[in-house]
Formats: C-alpha cells, structure tokens, sequence
C-alpha cells in the first residue's frame, strides 16, 4: 500500500514470497497500464491468489516471527503451581461465547487449562459435537478457523501452522484462507504485544551439568594425549578421537540445555518459547548464547586442505562473555561468512540462469503423450529410517498401472489417473514398495511434455494445464534456493558440526540371521577373547522374520568388522552385530605368518614420520615417482598372501613380526569432520547439473562376474572381471588408491571397483539412461535435503530431461545422419519412424524410374515391378532399408543450452559470436518455439494463453456470436435461393 512520503507499507505474510525485510529493503512499484496487464495484475499475480508455493506445493504465506510468537504464546496452557495460580482450572463450559464472556470477565486466564463443547473433525472427515479439553487462548484462536475444519486443538508453531493453512486450502477455498491469514496476522501481532514477549539474560540458564561435563571431558582429552605420547595411537587417531570427546559434550550440552529451559516456568521462558514456535532462533545459536561456543573451523586458504577443525573448542559462551583468545578464534568464522555470502550469491545467480536457459522452452503442449514407459518410485531411506515416505513423493503424480492392494486385491487406482493425497495414503498403508508413476523423464510429447506425465501444478494445486511453462518454474524452483542457501553459513558465525561417527551395526528388526558371502577368520584378542573378523568386502547379513519367513533388511557387513552373532542365530531388536574402527580404514592378515615388507624403501616408497611429542616412529606409504617400486606386505604362512599398501596408510607391524589372522597390519586414516555446509554444496549441484566427472572418479565394473588380480603395470594394479559366459574385462586401478574389491569377490555391473565418487557418465553407459536419471535426481536433492529445503522431484526431472535430450550415432544405417553425430532424440525417432518399412534400391533393373541407393515405399516398388514385369523387362532388386542406433547421451547444462534448435536463445545465452557465425554459415532458421527467442523479437511468448493454437481465436461476447451467426445463416439461405 503506498502512503504519502518515502516508504512502502507491506503486507507481512507476503514478505516470506518477497523475501523482504524491514532493514532498509528497496521495492520498485510498477503500474499495470494495458488492459491485458491489469487483468493479468488482478487475476493471476494478486498475492491473495498465490498462496502455494510452487516449488513443493506447501502454503506460502506463513505468518512468522512476532505473529508465530503470539499465536504460540495463547495456545500454551498452563497449570496451576504452588503461589502461581492459574483462576478457572478445569472449569467446564458449553459453547466458544461463553468462554469468551469469562475470560472478558477476568473469570478465568488466558492459559488455563478448560473443558468446552466444539466440532472436532474425525478420521473420516466428518464434524462431530465433542466435550474436549483444551486452552482458553486456543478458543479464542479458534474463533477465526473456518467453520468447515472443524475445532484446531493444538500448540501453534510455524510447522503447525503451515499444516493448519495447508488444512484450510483443501477443505475451504482460496479467499476464506486468505481472510483466515489475515484474522491469525492481527491476531498474533496483539497477542505478542499483549503477553509482554521481551527477554532478559537471566532467561539464557546455562546447565549446571556443563561444568562437570567439560572437566570430565578434559581427563578423556588428557587420556588420548597420553597414549598418544606413548606412542599407541597416531596423530590422526588422536585428532579425530579429541574431535569426537568434544562432539559428544557439544550435543550433552545442548540437549540439557534445552532441556532445563522448556522446564523453567513451565515453558513459558521467552527465550525457549521462540526456539520452540520457530520464531526466531535454532538450537545452535542458543547454545552458543547459553552453553558452549563449540569446535570452531580452522582458517585456511581456499583449496589447501588439512584438518579443518581446531581441536580445543570454544568453552565460554556469549553470556559469560568471550576472552580475548577466544574472540580472535570466533572473528575467522565470522568474517568467513561474510565474505561467502557476497561470493556465493554471484555464483547461485549464474547456476539460476544456466537452468532458465535450457528449461526456458519447455511447455506443456498436450494433454497426453500415450507413453507406456514410467518411473519406479519408491520411499526414500537412509539404512531403515525413512526420510522421504512413499505417499510424498507420488502424490499429485499420475499412476502407470492398475494399482491393486496386495492384501485384498481391491482396486486402488485406475492406470492413468491422479494419486491425491487420499490415494496416496492408501497406497502407503497397503504397504506398497514402489508404485510406477508417469514421469517427464519418460514423456515422448515431440515439444515440451505432457499434462500426464507432469502431474500436478503445484502452485494451483490442480493438474497443470496446456501453456503452463513448466521449465521455468522448475528453473526458479531450483535457482531460488540457492541464493538462500549460499547465506546460510554466517548465522552460526563458523561453528563445527561434526556428527559422531557411527562405529557399529545394529539390529533393526527381531529375527533369524542369514549370512551371505561373509568371509571371516577367528582370532584372539590380546586378552585372548576369540573374535571373528570379517575379511571379506561384499559380505551381507539378512535379517529374516522368523514367522512369515520375509526377508526384513539386509545389511552389509564392513571389512575389518569384529563380528558378534553367528549364522542361523536369532536376535532382537537393538543387538549389536558387528563393531569397527570408526577412525581408520584397516587391512587384516587372512592367515598366520612372518612379514615380509617388499618395495617399503624409507625415502621412495615410504617416509617414517616421528612425532615430535612422542618420539615413536611410524611409516606412511607416499607415493612414488618410480612407477616400478610398489610398496607391499607379504605374509608367509603355509601359503603367501601379499597385501598392497594404498598411499598415506600407516603400516603397524614390522618386518620379521609373527601375526596371526585376523591382526590389523596397517592403518589408512578415514579422512573425518568435512564441514557440510552449503558452499560444499552449490558447487556439488552445479558439478552434478554440469554432468561433469569428479575430480577422482572411481573405476567402475561394467559386468557382473568375478573378480582376478591381474599383474601391476606402470603402478596400476589390473584387475580382471569375467563373467559367467565367459566375458573378461580388464581395469586398470591406480595403486595409490584404495581398492574395494578382492581375488573371489562376485561383483554386479556398476559396482565401483577403487573409492572414489562415480562418475555420472559411467552410470549411463553401463546401467543406461533411466539409473543415471534417477542418480542426479537424488544426489541433488540429497544437498537441498541437508540444508531443510524442500524442491519437488518433478521440477529437477524437467531439467534432467533438458540434459538428455541428445543422442549420439553410433550407426547411421539408411538415415541422413554421421556416424558420431550428435542428434536430437526427437528428430532421431522422427527419421528412424521414416524409414521403418522403407524399401533401399541395390539394383534398378531396367527401371527409368528408380536408381540405386534411392529409398520407396514398398507401394512404389510393387507399382514399378509390375509395370516391369508386363514390358518383361529386369525387375529392381531392393532390400529393408537399416534404421540407425544411438547411445544416450548426459550433457551438462550450459551444452545442452547451447545446442537447442534455436539459434537467438543460444546466442542471447553465451558464446555469442561462436553461435552467430555458426548458424550463419549452416543457414539455420529459427521457428521461434521457445519463450526466449520471442521475448528477444518482441513478440507474444508461446505459453498460456499465448500458445499458437489460440492465435486466431477471436473473443468476443455470446450475443455477438449469435448474431454473427444468425446473419451467415441468412446469408446462405439467400444464397441457396
């Protein structure tokens, strides 16, 4: 609303779309002048219409901040305790009004717990009349909740209040939502006004505990320093352990805290109450104003590596105040985050305009492709927890198949129609696995995609529509993020977050153990405990249910792992089935014997690093400039077994030592604490929307078979695959990484043979183009999960499809293609459908007609030939003619904007000059059917009611319609006489 002089009143629901805030934000007015402009301005950008968010679908206009305060302030009961009395406890009352009036009265106070009569909604959506318990603040709350959704019950936090709106939208209609958000606004703007919400720094309670725990801490600490300095341990060992003491009194701390503060005045302490609503505030920023500061990063220049936490943790926290060394550490974090906040944002900008330019032309242009190809889906899980469940991921997607519940056989789904959220939830409680949904990976519309297999708009909430610009919505979705995401570092002001290692295996479920492919060896402990050690890297355990005989899980049992349960046992629940080291990657003997050390030349192949603490030396594999020398282990037993030494392991045993099997003979450091944070982040998603390789792809197996050592050649070890049917392949591993596999494995194509991330174009040519989609899908929704934004999977599988696009010839047959062509996938079918029952000429015969190499129908063929046969002339001889085959292939997306059809977006993208001449010299046309080349000429962009078909339509009113056609019909009658 504009008022007189320099400022703009805003509404404050829309400032979560705007991203706006009050601290000196600029906003430009613009002024709608055309008639199209203004109807457009008044039915479709009017913020009140647009209360979903298009890129998940979830409610936009959410109050935050003062008004999630208020609302959460009067919702909160309260009992009476001792002095604090709360008047009208428990007191009985038959309607909402008469509530009202006592509290009015000063009868009863806003938190006192009370019974009243309301509409409660059930389970099958029906409104029932109910006594129930509840608040006074929550009656009144309840006064502005449409009739239709029945009586809310429940503590208003920012995430409850997102399901409420949610709620509202889907039983109620857009404008009863919006007067609702605009009663809950005044509502939780007075509320936090009236309850006095400020906080004091006796609010900020610092545990009692923390004292004991930082002191205990320090012995463990102390501990690790010891052993260290006598030399039983490594510097990395001794780095990560101290990390660990301290990540784990970092999380005791914090949880106590929490703790302490939602118990204090029985969780009405301010500084709790806005953590709690989602106010303002997260768990670590209060722990650092109450407990502990924490591990602080380490200041590097960008790209050295190294350890990248300081090992003493900031122990004073922003209410005691900060000593002078500890401010100093604290300034590196904090500048840090500025400094990336003004680089990253450029960086996320760019990423926002590569993904504009290859999806810009993607639009939905019919109603259904008639595809019978689809994707798997399934629930997301980390291990057994689940992150994303089923019934999330199709819903408002459009099912493949029949879908059937596998226990009654009725019907749940028609192929073809539209999981809504009902549906969905049914097929989750059906216990269904995967359900195949139509997908834009899998859409063959010609142009852009189709209604089908697209799915639900998420911004409407209905199925989309033909001219919905699908690609560039999925563009912003993606971009926007980014830009918020790159902003996330400076918050915690460089704060460490390192999760404690996981350093064990335990059951999920109770049932009977199945052992699959596990190669152990026994051995005893030092204190002659007998152990298994699992010596094999593709071992399994499957956890069986012992009554229905289904398989629970299955787990993967590490190499190195210390075993704990035998096969055929039967365990519970929370057993523990192996433990490992969590801090080093291990290499175990596989039998007894002498070491023999061979190539390890101190100097070349390994350097002895002493300690200057402890003196005790140890030898650390380096790598080697003389290819021929390769450091390795040979134990001789009753037969020799000779162990490679990866660079940068840590060799434990010497030469001449007795070991038996089972005994570690070397240690490889797991690299530990990587900061996650955005910056690692964005550069991952652009990595991975570029298709580009990582920097140390893994060698990845590309058949299934068993594995052989080859020779090592020029310091690659070989290594040898062959299949059942006889198939070998060869791969060359570098010695100096660490390989995962062993003489005997059985591995599957795909497999990564060395560590080391896979490389997106190894996935599409061994398991082909549907895993390599679904690869990137994940891997970039894994980086926006880490950071709580939520991006629908159809918006990323719309950018995916743009980077599939082309195909490569591998044989051009009868087509006009080359032979290493790129080609666009569409035009490749639209001439292989050409040719497909086409005739080629090998010999013309006596024809006039035909030549040799020429391509007919069969008709003409037949025609000729017949023609011929009466002159009794030489016939044409002709064969099939060859369609051509293609490979898929992934490109990154600044190429796939590159190669579209036209040649003004391209230009307008990048490489202007490359892109002019080029087209100028093949003489391409542009049809100008993407958005981009018609914003640049000026003309009406084909989506929505611009598309080409709706040009010629005239609008006009029914009376003149029907007068229009009363008078042709005249006229034709005049004519008829």
């Amino acid at each position: 609303k504009l008022i007189e002089g320099k400022a703009i009143q805003l509404h404050p629901l829309v400032c979560t779309a705007f991203n706006a805030d009050f601290d000196g934000d600029q906003m430009a007015v613009h002024v709608p002048l055309s008639n199209a402009a203004i109807l457009e301005a008044q039915l479709l950008m009017l913020s009140s219409h647009n209360i979903l968010n298009p890129q998940n679908g979830t409610p936009i206009t959410l109050p935050s901040q003062d008004m999630v305060l208020g609302l959460y302030y009067i919702t909160k009961g309260k009992k009476t305790m001792g002095n604090d009395v709360v008047r009208g406890e428990g007191k009985a009352f038959y309607s909402a009004e008469e509530v009202i009036i006592a509290y009015n009265e000063k009868q009863i106070d806003l938190h006192a717990n009370i019974r009243v009569k309301a509409d409660v909604r059930q389970a099958d959506g029906s409104l029932v009349k109910k006594l129930i318990d509840t608040t006074v603040g929550r009656v009144i709350f309840n006064q502005f909740v449409p009739k239709e959704v029945g009586f809310v019950n429940a503590l208003l936090t920012k995430k409850a209040l997102r399901e409420i709106i949610g709620d509202i939208i889907k039983w109620t209609s857009i404008p009863a939502t919006a007067k609702f958000l605009d009663d809950i606004k005044t509502l939780g703007y007075r509320m936090a006004f009236r309850g006095g919400l400020s906080f004091n720094i006796n609010d900020l309670i610092i545990p009692a505990v923390k004292s004991e725990l930082v002191e205990s801490a320090q012995s463990e600490v102390a501990e690790v320093w010891d052993s260290y300095n006598m030399g039983l341990i490594t510097n990395n060992e001794r780095y990560n352990q101290i990390i660990d003491i301290w990540s784990r009194v970092d999380t005791k701390v914090t949880e106590t805290l929490i703790r302490e503060l939602s118990a204090d005045k029985q969780g009405f302490n301010s500084v709790f109450m806005m953590l709690d609503s989602g106010a303002r505030g997260s768990k670590q920023q209060i722990k650092q104003l109450a407990g502990l500061r924490g591990l602080m990063a380490k200041p590097r220049k960008s790209g050295s590596s190294g350890s990248e936490i300081i090992e003493n943790p900031i122990l004073a926290n922003f209410k005691d105040g900060l000593s002078v060394l500890e401010y100093f550490i604290s300034t590196h974090g904090a500048r840090k985050g500025l400094a990336d906040t003004a680089l990253k944002t450029a960086d996320a900008g760019y990423l926002t305009r590569r993904l504009f330019d290859v999806a810009q032309d993607v639009v939905i242009n019919e109603e259904d492709c008639g595809t019978l190809r689809g994707i798997a889906t399934q629930a997301l899980k980390d291990n057994e927890d689940i992150i994303e469940p089923l019934s999330d991921r199709i819903e408002g997607r459009t099912s493949l198949h029949d879908i059937y519940n596998p226990v009654t056989d009725e019907l749940i789904i028609n192929a073809g129609e539209e999981i809504s959220a009902d549906i969905a939830k049914k097929i989750d409680e059906a216990g269904i696995e995967s359900v195949e949904i139509r997908s834009v990976l899998t859409c063959e519309s010609k142009r852009g995609v189709c209604v089908k297999c697209y799915g639900k708009n998420l911004a409407s909430g209905i199925l989309a529509q033909r001219g919905d610009a699908v690609g560039i919505i999925a563009a912003q979705s993606i971009g926007e993020p980014g830009t918020q995401l790159t902003l996330r570092t400076f918050h915690v002001g460089g704060v460490a977050g390192s999760a404690s290692v996981e350093s064990s295996l335990t059951a999920k479920f109770d049932g009977t153990l199945q052992f699959d492919g596990l190669r152990t060896v026994s051995t005893e402990t030092n204190d002659g405990k007998k152990i298994q050690v699992v010596i094999g890297r593709t071992g399994e355990i499957r956890n069986i249910d012992v009554k229905s005989d289904r398989l629970l899980n299955t787990m993967h049992i590490p190499y190195g792992a210390i075993l704990n349960v035998k096969d055929g046992q039967k365990i519970s629940k929370g057993d523990v089935i192996c433990t490992w080291d969590p801090f080093n990657n291990v290499i175990v003997a596989e039998g007894n014997g002498t070491v023999k050390f061979e190539s390890v030349i101190e100097g070349v192949t390994y350097r002895d690093e002493a300690d200057e603490q402890t003196g005790h030396r140890e030898k650390v594999v380096i790598e080697t400039k003389d290819k021929t020398k390769i450091p390795s282990i040979l134990v001789e037993g009753k037969e020799k077994k000779s162990y490679n030494l990866p660079v940068g392991s840590h060799i434990v045993v010497e030469e001449g030592d007795e070991v038996r099997s089972g005994q570690v003979l070397v240690k490889i450091p797991r690299i530990l604490s990587k900061l996650k944070d955005i910056t690692g982040g964005l550069p991952r998603v652009t990595e991975l929307f570029e298709a580009r390789n990582p920097s140390n792809p893994a060698v990845v197996c590309e058949i299934d078979g068993v594995v052989a050592f080859g020779a090592i050649k020029r310091g690659n070890r070989e290594i040898i695959v062959e299949a059942k049917d006889g198939v070998v392949r060869k791969y060359l591993v570098p010695l100096s990484r660490q390989i995962l596999v062993q003489d005997g494995d059985f591995v599957k194509a795909g497999a990564p043979l060395s560590d080391g991330q896979i490389a997106p174009a190894d996935i599409l040519s061994i398991k082909g183009p549907f895993a390599v989609q679904e690869y990137v899908v994940n891997e970039i929704q894994e980086v926006y999960r880490l950071q709580g934004v939520k991006i629908n999977d159809k918006h990323i599988e719309v950018i995916v499809r743009q980077m599939m696009r082309k195909v490569t010839i591998e044989d051009a047959g009868d087509t006009r293609f080359l032979e290493g062509d790129t080609e666009d996938r569409i035009d490749f079918n639209m001439e292989n459908d050409f040719i497909y029952d086409k005739k080629v000429i090998t010999d013309a015969g006596e024809s006039t007609k035909l030549k040799p190499g020429q391509i007919v129908t069969l008709r003409d063929l037949r025609e000729e030939n017949s023609l011929l046969r009466r002159a009794d002339k030489k016939l044409v001889e002709y064969r099939d003619a060859r369609p051509a085959t293609s490979s898929p292939l992934l490109l990154g997306i600044t190429k796939a904007s590159l190669g579209t059809h036209s040649w003004i977006s391209a230009a307008s993208f990048q490489e202007t000059t490359k892109v002019l001449s080029s087209a100028a010299i093949q003489g391409k046309t542009d049809d100008m059917l993407g958005l981009k080349e018609n914003v640049i000429t000026g003309h009406h962009i084909p989506a929505g009611t611009g598309l080409r078909e709706f040009e010629n339509m005239i609008v006009g009113s029914k009376e003149e319609y029907e007068l229009l056609m009363t008078t042709k019909e005249a006229m034709s009658f005049d004519e008829e006489e």
